[in-house]
């Protein structure tokens, strides 16, 4: 099945794009899964409107870009393990991603992305910010690149998990990742700390780790690196894990937000 060359358009010259012209829940041909697939290297996250995903297409997408994981703490819906439910209503006490964080930075191969399909959304509120963590990286100076490039960190996801779930015997993962990582695929170097997961700097005391992160985590946040979606109901968002970080905004409480999420596997960062 062809495609004609697909219509990307850039949110910002950093990061984001919209992209038109595909059937998402369609079988799609190596034309399409490579536009795709450049279109997200280029614009690291790249988004998608009018589309009615089927449980079976949304893990038929994923599948173009490798096999599907599952989340180390929330279970997947029933007969689709590989799809986990994002809901929040007016009996939420909080919600998924409410705070800046690359998702499951903790596991010993995180994620290479990620697809979030939404099909109930508030009349208003509900965005999701995306930061570059090239652009991140590219913002430092070159003494703090130099400082931060032979360092690693702890990602940890127990102190967030054993909150939010009663199995006080249950671990889950810990792992130490680059505190730079560089893209598989494109070579470049970015960040890959996140205040959400991200608990100790390995190389250094725990004072200078602390100090260290708290810039880096402040850094992230610069609205120079980000883009904003807006959701619409039928839209879809497909974000490259290694080299973003998002924000899941909650200022709709208590309407309902309502979506299904894919994550595909990743590689140990280096």
């Amino acid at each position: 099945m062809g495609y004609e060359i697909l219509d990307v358009r850039p949110l910002t010259k950093r990061i984001g794009a919209e992209v038109f012209g595909v059937d998402l829940n369609a079988p799609l041909g190596n034309q399409a899964v490579s536009e795709l697939h450049d279109a997200l290297m280029q614009h690291q996250v790249i988004f998608f409107r009018d589309q009615s995903l089927t449980y079976e297409g949304h893990k038929r997408l994923g599948r173009y870009f490798g096999d599907l994981a599952g989340h180390s703490a929330v279970a997947g819906i029933a007969e689709h393990p590989e799809i986990v439910a994002i809901h929040a209503d007016e009996t939420s006490t909080f919600v998924a991603g409410e705070d800046w964080h690359s998702d499951l930075s903790e596991n010993a191969e995180p994620p290479m992305g990620s697809i979030l399909y939404m099909h109930e959304l508030p009349d208003t509120g509900g965005d999701t910010l995306f930061s570059s963590m090239y652009a991140a990286y590219d913002a430092l100076s070159p003494a703090m690149k130099a400082l931060l490039d032979p360092l690693t960190a702890v990602h940890d996801s127990n102190h967030i998990y054993r909150e939010l779930f009663p199995d006080v015997d249950k671990k889950y993962p810990r792992n130490t990742h680059p505190v730079v990582r560089t893209h598989p695929v494109t070579k470049r170097k970015c960040l890959f700390v996140s205040q959400s997961k991200t608990v100790r700097i390995n190389e250094l005391s725990k004072k200078e780790s602390d100090a260290v992160l708290g810039f880096l985590f402040d850094h992230v946040k610069d609205p120079n690196f980000q883009c904003r979606f807006r959701w619409q109901k039928k839209s879809v968002a497909f974000w490259d894990n290694r080299c973003t970080q998002h924000f899941a905004v909650w200022d709709y409480f208590p309407d309902v937000r309502s979506g299904f999420r894919v994550t595909i596997t990743g590689d140990r960062p280096f």
